[in-house]
């Protein structure tokens, strides 16, 4: 079977539960009534799942194979968003659906690495490359489908139900469908690539920790390696408060900075239009490495990553009404170029991290990449409400194009194998 047969579905699992842990997340208790200080404190604590996953991401390739761990962990997040479903509508639905979306997100963060490292097994180093625009792009999908789709329809939920906690549940009782159809789906179409299955059963206890030391030890040994962490924790600087912010500052009220859109307008805008323009960025970012190599594109990436944060600089200031035609089409417009450059950068990021974890404990060390990159996210994010409630949304823009000096700076001090990424009929 075609390898984007999988790779389209298996990405697209990816990247729903992250997106309704960290994005649906926020758009929901917006729409609840909480502050941005607090939604950026609390939802940024949902990030930790995939920060301490190298604690878990060992056994990972120890026990059992990574394929099982997909079929596993899809069935379970089906669970934990039926689960879901049936608290919010309860008295402690912010409570409980916290908790709940912290087990989506370890669920989550288990199902990155299993699927990270399957893509790893089963493609070699020219087809990650090639597949690296794809892989992103159906990542991206599932975003346009959460931020996008799932959004729109809450909305209408939301408009019709006349009940916040109502429509959102329905909302996640279809997740929980949608993830048992990708289990069974994959139980069929993922290849068996690896001939270790169960293999630890006949592994002692001392070995398992072992080589779990070993893991650690092995990928703080690496050359370059301090380097390498900086990059992780602050390519996405910016990113990671910008991040928990978009959704605030389109749904806010024009007398509170906002733009004052409803959930269905956002679900257009910034899910819809928007990922279209992160997808496609992604997949060409992915076809320049393949042709010129990681090294000649980490500066032009960088560059595309950054300054087209600079239109929301502008629509903080002009507050377009989302209501007038010609301004709906131009804040679609900012949108998808900011996000269409973002797309670009991002395929520098993934292929670097993918690029420092080569050798044997290949995807055990990606998922400590992953994890650095969680924690840039997580610590940045968590405090982004309360910048933002302190400057005003203009003022909260323009300190954001202020850090993206720091993605410059750190992508001025990395340094790559010129021929990496580069697919051979190319060389």
């Amino acid at each position: 079977m075609n390898a984007l047969f999988w790779i389209s579905t298996l990405y697209l699992a990816e990247g729903l539960p992250y997106i309704a842990v960290n994005t649906l997340s926020v758009i929901m208790y917006k729409n609840m009534g909480i502050s941005n200080a607090e939604i950026a404190f609390f939802t940024g604590w949902l990030y930790l799942p995939w920060v301490i996953k190298p604690f878990w991401s060992p056994f990972v390739d120890i026990l059992k194979t990574k394929r099982w761990w997909v079929i596993f962990t899809q069935i379970s997040i089906a669970i934990a968003f039926g689960l879901l479903a049936l608290f919010l509508p309860g008295s402690l639905a912010f409570k409980s659906s916290l908790i709940i979306f912290w087990i989506i997100g370890f669920l989550s963060a288990t199902h990155d690495i299993a699927a990270d490292g399957f893509y790893m097994k089963a493609l070699d180093s020219s087809d990650q490359s090639f597949y690296v625009g794809f892989r992103s792009a159906f990542y991206r999908l599932a975003t346009i489908l959460g931020q996008g789709g799932i959004v729109m329809g809450a909305g209408y939920l939301e408009k019709h139900t006349g009940s916040i906690p109502l429509a959102w549940s329905l909302t996640f009782a279809g997740l929980s469908l949608l993830f048992l159809l990708f289990a069974l789906w994959h139980l069929k179409a993922m290849p068996s690539v690896e001939r270790n299955a169960g293999s630890a059963g006949h592994k002692s206890p001392k070995q398992i920790i072992s080589e779990f030391g070993n893991t650690f030890a092995t990928f703080f040994k690496k050359r370059e390696v301090v380097v390498a962490i900086l990059f992780m924790l602050l390519y996405r600087f910016p990113e990671a408060q910008l991040v928990k912010m978009i959704n605030p500052f389109l749904l806010d009220a024009t007398q509170s900075g906002g733009l004052g859109m409803d959930t269905s307008q956002v679900g257009l805008v910034y899910g819809t239009i928007g990922i279209i323009g992160l997808t496609l960025g992604g997949i060409l970012g992915g076809m320049f490495v393949s042709r010129y190599g990681l090294k000649r594109c980490l500066w032009p990436m960088a560059l595309a990553l950054t300054l087209p944060c600079a239109v929301f600089c502008w629509m903080s200031m002009a507050q377009p009404d989302p209501s007038a035609i010609v301004d709906m089409v131009l804040i679609n417009a900012a949108v998808f170029f900011e996000q269409f450059g973002y797309g670009v950068g991002f395929t520098s990021f993934m292929l670097y991290m993918i690029y420092f974890s080569q050798g044997e404990l290949q995807t055990s060390h990606y998922s400590i990449c992953t994890a650095f990159m969680a924690l840039g996210m997580m610590i940045p994010g968590m405090f982004a409400g309360w910048i933002q409630q302190q400057l005003g949304y203009v003022g909260f823009f323009w300190w954001i194009m202020g850090c993206c000096l720091v993605t410059l700076a750190v992508t001025a001090l990395i340094k790559v194998d010129s021929s990496y990424g580069i697919k051979q009929s190319e060389r």
